[in-house]
């Protein structure tokens, strides 16, 4: 079932709330993959009725062009939906019945992790995310919510917000999902040609060997290393490369005994953005 206001599936959800059901929340921008399915499959497993949201959040975009071409594909979505055994309740709104008249961002301190990595490259993103996640919290009301790995920082900063706002969901992380060739599975995929799609490979095939080697390199010469495997293809353009500690995300520059660290890619393909990451120790 679609809803596109969110007083109807408050009124939906009302039921499940009087009898006490788990409800579970799985928030997307829609173009929805394999990915995103293993995300619903896993929060039908562990409630009784599940909310998957499909929304482009302008509020988290920093560029206008990447906002107008990201992939709205709504009925194909509800038909992948409808394939799942069990409760899904559909939540597409438009920007106004999510924001009311003023659609735009809340300021938000994440301890630091807001300014690293995606923070420093999209300008107000994390702002966006926070807000629209805070919204459609509210709006939903889960026990838990879902999201994958593969936006690793995203993930960190919505755990953040569940403190700053004081809100009794769960949060969930969930493995990345990938293509035959390993591609971290994405909507934007969708705008890669061919040639691209097997090229982007590289991304997870050069965060494998930087895992391989973290233990007996150091961390320079893993950036070195890096910026020759896509220096080698002129297909992909790598916007950064970052080892850090999960603790802080800030930018590692030698190993400590006893932090747990991760290696993160963003890179482009044409003007076709792609990040991935990998845990190392």
């Amino acid at each position: 079932m679609v809803f596109h206001k969110q007083d109807s599936l408050k009124t939906s959800l009302s039921q499940y709330v009087s009898k006490q059901k788990k409800i579970g929340f799985v928030p997307t921008m829609g173009a929805l993959h394999k990915g995103h399915l293993s995300l619903v499959k896993k929060a039908l497993k562990e409630n009784d009725v599940v909310v998957v949201s499909v929304f482009v959040n302008p509020t988290q975009f920093d560029n206008a062009s990447d906002l107008k071409k990201y992939p709205r594909t709504l009925d194909q979505d509800v038909t992948l939906l409808n394939t799942l055994k069990g409760t899904i309740l559909i939540y597409a709104p438009d920007a106004s019945d999510l924001y009311g008249e003023k659609v735009s961002s809340t300021h938000y301190r994440f301890g630091g992790i807001e300014h690293q990595m995606e923070g420093k490259f999209r300008k107000g993103h994390f702002d966006g995310v926070g807000t629209v996640l805070n919204l459609l919290f509210r709006a939903v009301q889960p026990n838990k919510a879902y999201f994958g790995e593969k936006d690793f920082q995203q993930l960190q900063i919505v755990k953040k917000l569940i403190e700053i706002e004081n809100l009794p969901i769960k949060i969930v992380g969930c493995p990345i999902m990938r293509e035959p060739n390993g591609l971290a599975m994405s909507s934007r995929n969708k705008r890669l040609s061919s040639i691209q799609f097997e090229e982007a490979a590289l991304i997870y095939k050069t965060l494998k060997e930087v895992q391989q080697h973290f233990d007996k390199e150091s961390i320079a010469l893993l950036h070195k290393l890096v910026a020759k495997r896509f220096s080698e293809n002129k297909h992909l353009t790598l916007e950064y490369f970052e080892i850090t500690a999960i603790k802080n995300l800030k930018p590692a520059h030698r190993k400590i005994k006893g932090n747990t660290y991760r290696a993160f890619i963003a890179a482009f393909a044409g003007d076709v953005r792609l990040i991935d990451n990998i845990a190392l120790n």
